[in-house]
């Protein structure tokens, strides 16, 4: 038996009104949640096509799925990931065809789902556990028939083949869904060996990340003050007794970087009887993706207008973007976006629609952080500084935990925040 995806009725009729204006194919992705049960699909946009496509449309000849841009899907995959919340993903892709291309498109389905896994999977602090669902979705509509044929592969066996999968759409799917919000305060600093100091600033930031994110991993959480089972349902549970402990060292570092700043995190629960555990992760994945995708986006941003590292100097300072959230038509779910000090909301609101093709107001933007909120920092010195490891003989405890608050309402919200007393990593909760 494959599995069951439950479908927002507005996705189906987003991908009904797209027209094929001539061209032979149209693909695009699905963004939803997966649960152990079945999977959940709340919007679908369509990949935008590249400026010498639409330049030269009418003069190319018929495309072959064979010539799928499987590169540009993927960096529209890599884009959109970057714009959801905790507990979002990219489930999937779409693809609309003509009649006679009907029967060419299961093969550069199955080849465009797992070159966008792989590329997504680079840029993750985390990975998916053994226990998390491994299927992505596959769906082919028809333009003229309007037959749907929905198929999974399993990401993690590239030998899968694909398995029949059930597509049903539902009224008002994620309306209910459990909201989550924190402000994080981060302070990481990240030192640096004299090895590590030839490195770029990029490299030593992400290395830094990923110790860092192993912290985030092992955290202790607390529901409303109190530790609960995470395979008890999310508001209700039992109360455990945990005690974390990890190490501290002295490392000689020839120099430091430091990322510092007020972050704003969300993330959304399915309402199926979600659990503990379901909401713990989806917090912890929103924490560590959106400092990583400010930290990418200002490499980029520094590559793109070719500003050179001051290897020589002391120290290099730059602002990291701030977060800007924007609603989902008909949804409590809100997807989020990047923006630079300079960048316009003209601009934000053209970047949501080319991205997500969805009409998008200025006044629907919510600037969820304060303009130079977070910045990372890097310096060239000597000095001693704690490095945190995991040893089986403790010597100092550390003390981590996270605490949730539920509040059980209409629309509930349920806040998660990370406070993790450790050298160079502190995370703190203010609340309204």
């Amino acid at each position: 038996m494959g599995r069951t995806y439950i479908v927002e009725e507005t996705v189906g009729q987003y991908l009904s009104n797209i027209n094929l204006q001539g061209k032979d194919f149209v693909s695009g992705l699905l963004i939803g949640q997966c649960s152990s049960q079945k999977d959940y699909v709340i919007l679908a946009t369509r990949t935008p096509p590249k400026e010498e496509q639409n330049e030269n449309l009418k003069h190319q000849q018929k495309a072959k799925l064979g010539n799928l841009d499987e590169e540009w899907t993927t960096e529209h995959a890599n884009q959109v990931s970057r714009m959801l919340p905790g507990g979002l993903l990219v489930l999937g892709v779409f693809i609309i065809t003509t009649l006679e291309m009907g029967n060419d498109c299961q093969n550069a389905l199955r080849r465009l789902i797992f070159a966008m896994e792989k590329s997504l999977s680079k840029r993750r602090l985390w990975n998916f556990t053994e226990e998390e669902v491994s299927e992505r979705v596959t769906l082919h509509i028809c333009s003229s028939t309007k037959k749907i044929v929905c198929r999974t592969y399993d990401i993690r066996d590239p030998k899968s083949s694909a398995k029949p999968a059930d597509w049903k759409y539902q009224n008002g799917l994620s309306t209910s869904w459990l909201p989550l919000e924190c402000t994080v305060h981060v302070n990481i600093h990240i030192p640096l060996s004299t090895t590590s100091v030839s490195y770029t600033l990029e490299k030593n930031t992400k290395n830094g990340l990923i110790r860092w994110a192993k912290q985030i991993e092992n955290g202790v959480y607390l529901i409303n003050g109190q530790v609960k089972d995470e395979d008890c349902d999310l508001l209700e549970g039992q109360i455990l007794n945990s005690d974390h402990r990890s190490t501290a060292t002295v490392q000689i570092c020839s120099g430091s970087v430091n990322l510092k700043g007020a972050v704003k995190c969300r993330a959304y629960v399915h309402s199926n009887k979600p659990k503990v555990k379901d909401a713990v992760q989806a917090m912890k994945r929103d924490i560590l993706n959106t400092v990583a995708d400010r930290c990418e986006m200002l490499f980029e941003d520094l590559l793109l207008n070719e500003i050179p590292e001051k290897k020589d100097s002391e120290k290099e300072f730059h602002i990291l973007p701030h977060r800007v959230f924007v609603p989902i038509p008909g949804s409590t779910v809100m997807l989020c976006d990047y923006k630079f000090g300079d960048e316009s909301a003209e601009e934000m609101r053209d970047h949501f629609i080319e991205m997500l093709d969805h009409m998008i107001q200025i006044e629907d933007l919510e600037i969820a952080e304060e303009i130079n909120t977070a910045c990372v920092s890097y310096s060239m010195n000597t000095e001693a500084s704690l490095d945190n490891t995991d040893d089986e003989q403790p010597k100092q405890p550390i003390k981590t935990a996270v605490i949730m608050k539920i509040q059980q309402n209409i629309g509930v919200i349920a806040a998660v925040v990370v406070a993790v007393f450790a050298a160079g990593i502190s995370f703190h909760y203010f609340s309204d």
